[in-house]
């Protein structure tokens, strides 16, 4: 029940959010007065901010090409993956005893015991402050182009599952006790995410298929470098990439994120079959 606010004249319209504020104008949707701080314009006349909202909720989500939710502004999801590789980089500067690098490092060994590792070594870096530099410079310029392309979701799934995947490779094709970190598993999937996308869309990929062989042949001829994990990550990621800008506009989603597990379940049984030909005392 409302009720007159003692400062407003008696009779007098007042809004409904401010009944302190006598109004004379009125929401073209609903009727009621509505104050200057309420008022919204409309297509036809003011509206109230409680109509404009209720207006917006049942509005259909627009969507990109891809299917994802249409944002705007800054690409969240990559921002925030840049940050986490940020601070862990830091923390494995400051911390003693290489705590970090120790606790979330990926071997191979390790992988029945302590699985997560094949996905916290993507946050990792080497010491060498050019390891992060560029991986997080290649990290910026994809994701800003990929990132508002599938949508927040499905661009954290395609960078997470191509994470993980570079994880598979380094399993499947080097030694038990070979360590790694660095996000360049991640980074190749996006690599082979945006393949997919250009050739989707008919552009150019001359200058994508020059970065790939480029880094590719870096990975085979400088020491340190796993290309096994490119590899791993470049697979998974052109993969999830198909599975997300081919599936049909009929259930759509349900084939993108049935495509993308699909590739999960495949590099889970890989994984599974690989632990299970390891010797018993690696993974006692």
């Amino acid at each position: 029940m409302s009720q007159q606010h003692p400062g407003a004249p008696a009779g007098a319209p007042v809004c409904p959010r401010h009944p302190e504020r006598v109004s004379y104008v009125s929401c073209q949707r609903c009727g009621r007065p509505t104050c200057p701080d309420c008022q919204r314009s409309a297509a036809v006349g003011i509206q109230c901010v409680d109509c404009v909202r209720e207006t917006a909720k049942a509005m259909p989500v627009r969507r990109t090409i891809f299917g994802g939710a249409v944002r705007t502004g800054r690409p969240v999801v990559t921002l925030t993956m840049m940050a986490i590789c940020v601070v862990a980089y830091v923390l494995d500067l400051v911390l003693p005893n290489s705590f970090v690098f120790q606790t979330f490092a990926y071997a191979p060994f390790l992988t029945e015991s302590e699985p997560w590792r094949m996905l916290t070594s993507a946050f990792l870096h080497s010491t060498n402050i050019m390891h992060i530099a560029f991986n997080m410079y290649a990290l910026w310029i994809l994701g800003q182009a990929l990132e508002p392309a599938f949508g927040r979701a499905r661009f954290l799934a395609i960078y997470v599952i191509s994470a993980l995947a570079g994880s598979v490779g380094v399993l499947l094709m080097t030694p038990v006790d070979t360590t790694v970190v660095g996000a360049s598993g991640a980074i190749f999937g996006l690599f082979g995410a945006l393949f997919v996308v250009q050739r989707k869309r008919g552009g150019d990929l001359r200058s994508i298929v020059v970065l790939l062989v480029i880094n590719a042949a870096l990975g085979f001829f400088i020491p340190g470098i796993a290309w096994q994990a490119h590899l791993g990550g470049l697979i998974a990621g052109a993969l999830c990439a198909a599975v997300v800008s081919y599936a049909p506009a009929r259930n759509r989603s349900l084939i993108q994120w049935g495509g993308m597990a699909a590739v999960v379940l495949l590099m889970a049984v890989l994984t599974v079959y690989k632990v299970s030909t390891f010797p018993s005392f690696i993974i006692s």
